[in-house]
């Protein structure tokens, strides 16, 4: 025996500080630091070093969305154990034992209804503390048992995932879970009732090739590691090192997978916000408050009075004159942006979201130009690819899903004539934006506030009503390009401008439109409060007209307004001469 030591005693005091030791200090798996755990628990459960977020618990999480802290646990279905018997280098009775007794739950996944900004909820966690969060026969059932309960509750239903996928000890009967989840979120959409994923870190595997993925809404925790295949498997059978931001959540956000990507802090804001429009809460307009940037009044325009319709022309294209974003800032209240396609890219030129349009909760589509040189780039200048129409399209069904009026407020010298666009397929994602603004069923108010050019505006365009500012155009062509081709000649631009009839009073004169809104003297661009007051009251109260229509019968009322243009436009053909034979 050493000299001075005691046996036991020493030994039972040494357990006892690293015991205390482990309770008081994490030790981050990112940057390797120690975290002191209240500054970790303060911190919402953040390493404040890195910034990575670690993986809550069940309660954790509840207490972290629900209103005040207040929730009720749903109990969850009992299953039997161990169905095909597996043994691995461990038994898998055992595996489950030891993560029972690790979390304190019976099984990955947890129930509680609460309340989200007011709005009656139920939060489904899939935890990954618990084998990983693999989804087994277990977790299937609890899911679909929580759909189940949410359905009939008529409850908003948000899905909180944390899974390294299906769970393997449980072979086929884990992967059949895929296909039943899917059946219960089917069930959700079909009773109208919101479903908004929440995905955390990390998700992966069969449950982002099922449920997780099939949500009205989806949501990425900041910093979260999201995808199919593990990095280290495409790697493997790629044979090359993936970008180092590959599957994260920026990156599914660049590529169109998620709707936002939101610091943890931020969930329970975020979800009260959406919850309310989806809902359709009551709420008062809010104040109209718009700044008009300065401009230079006595600037001579290049081609400014050449002819009445170019003068149009541009006026629709000024800098000055607002953009969606605008729009949205000044008129529309607790707005949400919604990004992305769901296939393939998030495209910044088609802008798109919720929100209350004086007061009444809508979805908010529209092609946004940008300002300065950078978000001009990064806008497209308002001509969107294919992956911005096919959003378009998403927004669309959304907005039926929930009957909530959609308002698109179109701006666009055309979809974007590119290879990247042509390859994705432009013209299909142009013709199915048509098709089914036509045919969806739900209020649908279509706006052109400045270019309304060619297919790229028409896409957006197919509304029950279609408004035009007083100085917008409306055009299968640009002035310009059209004197190029027929005059040859690009002089002609003010003269093929006249002849087109491209202004809002030759819209009116043929039935293509409405109602003109008036804008203030000297263009939109000169006082945006007051083209903002004009524009938001003309379509809240188009909106509220539509809304007493059923809206089942909306789409043929659409149709057949459509088909009735141009049978009564007088169009000039010279005498027909018989050909000599």
């Amino acid at each position: 025996m050493l000299f001075g030591k005691k046996s036991g005693i020493k030994n039972r005091n040494r357990e006892r500080y690293e015991r205390v030791r482990r309770l008081m200090w994490i030790k981050c798996e990112s940057c390797g630091k120690l975290v002191y755990y209240k500054d970790y628990k303060d911190n919402k459960y953040i390493c404040p070093s890195c910034g990575r977020a670690f993986i809550m618990t069940p309660k954790q999480r509840f207490d972290l969305l629900f209103d005040d802290n207040s929730w009720v646990r749903l109990p969850s279905p009992n299953v039997s154990d161990d169905p095909l018997q597996f043994v691995d280098r461990v038994p898998y009775q055992d595996r489950l034992t030891e993560a029972r007794s690790e979390t304190g739950c019976y099984d990955a996944v947890s129930t509680a209804d609460g309340v989200i900004g007011g709005i009656p909820s139920t939060v489904c966690v899939l935890n990954g503390l618990f084998m990983m969060g693999s989804m087994g026969r277990a977790a299937g059932d609890a899911i679909v048992a929580a759909i189940e309960h949410a359905v009939s509750e008529r409850r908003p239903f948000i899905m909180v995932t944390s899974s390294g996928g299906a769970r393997m000890q449980e072979n086929i009967l884990s992967l059949m879970q895929m296909a039943r989840t899917t059946v219960a979120v089917n069930k959700l959409h079909a009773n109208g009732i919101p479903y908004i994923v929440l995905l955390t870190d990390p998700t992966f595997g069969g449950v982002t090739a099922s449920f997780a993925m099939l949500g009205d809404i989806h949501i990425a925790e900041k910093g979260a590691r999201i995808g199919f295949a593990g990095r280290r498997v495409i790697e493997q059978n790629i044979r090359e090192k993936l970008p180092s931001n590959f599957q994260t959540a920026d990156y599914l956000y660049e590529h169109g997978m998620v709707d936002m990507v939101v610091a943890r802090g931020e969930l329970h804001d975020a979800l009260a916000r959406i919850l309310s429009v989806l809902t359709k809460q009551e709420r008062a307009p809010k104040q109209i408050v718009a700044t008009t940037p300065p401009h230079d009044s006595s600037k001579k325009i290049r081609g400014m009075g050449e002819s009445e319709a170019y003068d149009k022309v541009l006026l629709a294209r000024n800098e000055n004159r607002p953009h969606f974003l605008d729009y949205i800032n000044g008129i529309v209240d607790d707005w949400t942006y919604l990004a992305g396609d769901r296939l393939y890219s998030e495209d910044a030129a088609m802008a798109s979201g919720i929100g209350f349009w004086r007061g009444i909760p809508a979805v908010i589509i529209g092609q946004e130009q940008g300002r300065s040189i950078e978000t001009r780039q990064k806008h497209r200048f308002g001509m969107a690819n294919p992956d911005g129409y096919r959003k378009a399209q998403r927004m669309m069904r959304l907005a039926e899903k929930f009957e909530l009026p959609l308002i698109s407020l179109f701006d666009t010298a055309g979809a974007f004539a590119g290879r990247e666009g042509e390859e994705r397929g432009q013209s299909q994602a142009v013709a199915s934006s048509i098709a089914m603004g036509l045919s969806i069923k739900t209020p649908y108010v279509a706006v052109n506030v400045g270019q309304g050019g060619s297919g790229g505006a028409i896409a957006i365009g197919t509304g029950d009503r279609v408004l035009m500012l007083e100085n917008a155009i409306y055009s299968v062509i640009a002035p310009e390009s059209c004197a190029s081709i027929l005059w040859r000649d690009n002089n002609y631009k003010a003269t093929a401008a006249t002849a087109m009839r491209l202004t809002a009073r030759d819209m009116a004169d043929m039935n293509v439109i409405d109602e003109i809104i008036h804008e203030p003297a000297g263009g939109a661009h000169t006082d945006w409060q007051t083209t903002m007051e004009l524009l938001g009251k003309s379509v809240a109260k188009h909106i509220l007209e539509l809304q007493q229509i059923p809206v089942s019968e909306l789409p043929s009322r659409r149709a057949e307004k459509f088909l009735a243009m141009t049978r009564d436009v007088e169009i000039y053909q010279p005498e027909h001469v018989g050909e000599e034979h």
